[in-house]
């Protein structure tokens, strides 16, 4: 029987006590190769619960089961959330394979989730002016609920701003979108008048800062671009942003169970679109690629449908001048 023996890690690496370059290890290597801000951020959330879960162990030796404890932790959450997790680990399961760290697909047991249609995904805007006025809640949840709402932005875009990237006189930010693409942003009235209380004192460092400071040494100190120079506070995270904002949205969702940050994204463009707004004027808001996309986002209700077909009736009766 021939025995076939774990490819020997590159120069630095730690080694297993199992045999074979760590997961932690392999885990640093994936993410130093990923150029993409946010997609960076997300996937190094997902795979620190890996690495949690499986401990010293060798990469090389990853098992459906360690999986399957890891997306455990999601199982009860939205679809999007937990396919959103599933795609992290695969992302880092086929990039291990063709390192040659892994010989089989971990992920094999584990499927993606079909969202479920809702009707309510559009947040009414009479609740989210009770929370964006609702002076019990900090000035940093306040801005950011807000802020979401109005650029349209996604969460984790805004999560990564930095100070520098505020352009504070034209109302905009620069982001890093989907795919690396540098891209603005655009806020009103409210933003504008919250921002500025919320970077008193600051010149740089990340916009929304965690509630403590971040520890400098240890495997849960951040990278130095996200600690606050003034402060040493570390970045706020999505999974953190979200939790309070559930929280916060709870009491208002009939639901009982809170909105998502996401939500306010879709209730941003759902809302412009009622209002009249056209496909290209949407597009431009949301920066989606294809205006296909936007059917995700916007459904608007059967009172918009008949309303259109009545004004477009060639044989409607003409109203009296």
């Amino acid at each position: 029987m021939s025995l076939v023996s774990f490819p020997v890690p590159p120069s630095g690496a730690t080694l297993s006590s199992n045999g074979g370059e760590s997961v932690a290890e392999a885990v640093d290597r994936f993410l130093d190769g990923i150029k993409t801000k946010t997609t960076r951020n997300s996937y190094a959330e997902t795979l620190a619960h890996l690495i949690a879960c499986v401990g010293a162990q060798a990469a090389g030796v990853l098992d459906p089961d360690d999986y399957a404890a890891v997306m455990d932790q999601w199982d009860g959450t939205a679809a999007a959330t937990w396919n959103r997790h599933l795609s992290a680990l695969t992302s880092f399961t086929t990039w291990a394979q063709r390192q040659e760290l892994l010989a089989t697909n971990p992920a094999r047991r584990l499927e993606r989730r079909k969202p479920g249609r809702r009707s309510d995904r559009s947040i009414p805007r009479i609740r989210l002016d009770k929370l964006f006025g609702d002076d019990r809640q900090s000035l940093r949840e306040r801005l950011l609920w807000r802020m979401l709402y109005e650029t349209a932005a996604r969460a984790q875009e805004l999560l990564s701003l930095d100070v520098e990237d505020l352009d504070l006189e034209f109302r905009r930010a620069r982001v890093r979108s989907k795919g690396g693409a540098i891209e603005y942003v655009h806020w009103a009235t409210g933003t504008a008048r919250l921002l500025p209380r919320l970077l008193r004192g600051r010149s740089s460092g990340p916009v929304f800062l965690a509630d403590r400071r971040a520890p400098v040494s240890g495997p849960r100190a951040p990278a130095a671009a996200d600690v606050c120079p003034a402060t040493g506070r570390g970045r706020l995270s999505y999974p953190r942003a979200e939790y309070l904002f559930k929280q916060a949205s709870a009491a208002l969702d009939p639901h009982g169970a809170g909105w998502s940050l996401h939500q306010l994204r879709h209730s941003a463009l759902q809302h412009l679109a009622q209002a009249g707004r056209t496909a290209p004027e949407l597009q431009a808001k949301s920066r989606h690629q294809h205006l296909a996309s936007l059917g995700h986002y916007v459904r608007l209700s059967d009172e918009t449908a008949a309303r259109v077909t009545a004004e477009a009736d060639p044989d409607a009766r003409r109203r009296p001048r």
